[in-house]
């Protein structure tokens, strides 16, 4: 029985990273960019250079759960056509969303009790999202029926690795994630924090290094003690809104790790609200969440 991988827009999936592979269904998401609403992902009303841009002004942007209607309009047209639908959700810790698609789906079922649907909480976010979509995607094109496949992302979410680094702290503390004076202090001593997805997939500031080369060391030295290539061969490097950074530190990984096959990707609205313009991240499987 045939079956479709659906996804959110904050997996910020590169073209390179589902290239060959089964298509995937990408749930749209919104939010605010200086008091402005904004639609991101497919059929979206603003590009990811649009979006740094504006934070570059100086505009802050929040985000909002995905609608009960955009998930229907979503997850029906599939149903109609004979698919079910495994849904790979956006982490639990970071937003409330996945309640809004178990609420959706209920409905559904009611109305198309011969399809299947399942909702797995990925607890992950943004490439690291991305990441666990790609190899959920190899897993269908390789045969992988829909029930086994929702139990191995839920077995293997926690393998998936994300340190991310920030340019400075203005928009964490917007977002309530870092104090004013724990900001204010950062800046001073230009700190560039470091963060990764805990195991419960929210968002921590993990360690507190002084510049950007040494931010990234700690991104790097985590990867060279962590990944695990048998558990997967990617590592994805994303940026928020700065590709010439973006691609070198990606080159660095590959000179450092040759075997890998390597992604750049960049960091979309969803995920870039919290943490500006400048940020980059590592993701990969690992040992080391």
């Amino acid at each position: 029985m045939s079956y479709r991988i659906f996804t959110d827009a904050t997996a910020d999936l590169c073209p390179a990273m589902t290239e060959g592979l089964p298509p995937v269904a990408v749930i749209p998401m919104e939010g605010e960019l200086g008091g402005a609403p904004f639609t991101f992902g497919p059929g979206g009303d603003l590009t990811i250079e649009e979006f740094y841009a504006g934070q570059r002004e100086g505009k802050f942007a929040s985000t909002s759960q995905i609608n009960p209607a955009v998930y229907r309009d979503a997850f029906e047209p599939c149903l109609k056509g004979g698919e079910d639908i495994l849904y790979l959700c956006f982490s639990s810790g970071l937003s409330g969303t996945i309640q809004t698609a178990h609420l959706c789906m209920n409905e559904l079922r009611e109305e198309y009790p011969e399809r299947k649907m399942l909702c797995v909480d990925t607890l992950c976010a943004s490439v690291g999202e991305g990441l666990l979509v790609r190899e959920a995607l190899k897993k269908q094109a390789e045969g992988a029926a829909m029930e086994e496949l929702a139990a191995w992302a839920e077995d293997s979410r926690l393998r998936v690795c994300h340190w991310f680094t920030v340019d400075n702290f203005e928009h964490l503390r917007h977002g309530g994630r870092v104090s004013t004076v724990a900001a204010a202090a950062g800046t001073l001593l230009q700190i560039k924090p470091l963060l990764h997805v805990d195991q419960e997939g929210r968002l921590e500031v993990i360690e507190k290094p002084r510049g950007r080369r040494r931010a990234v060391e700690a991104q790097l030295a985590r990867l060279e003690a962590g990944w695990k290539p048998e558990w997967g061969g990617d590592i994805v490097v994303g940026h928020g809104g700065v590709p010439e950074v973006g691609e070198q530190l990606r080159q660095e990984v590959q000179k450092r790790r040759p075997e890998a096959k390597t992604f750049l990707s960049e960091i979309g609205p969803i995920i870039g609200a919290h943490t500006g313009p400048g940020m980059l991240a590592v993701v990969y499987w690992g040992t080391n969440r």
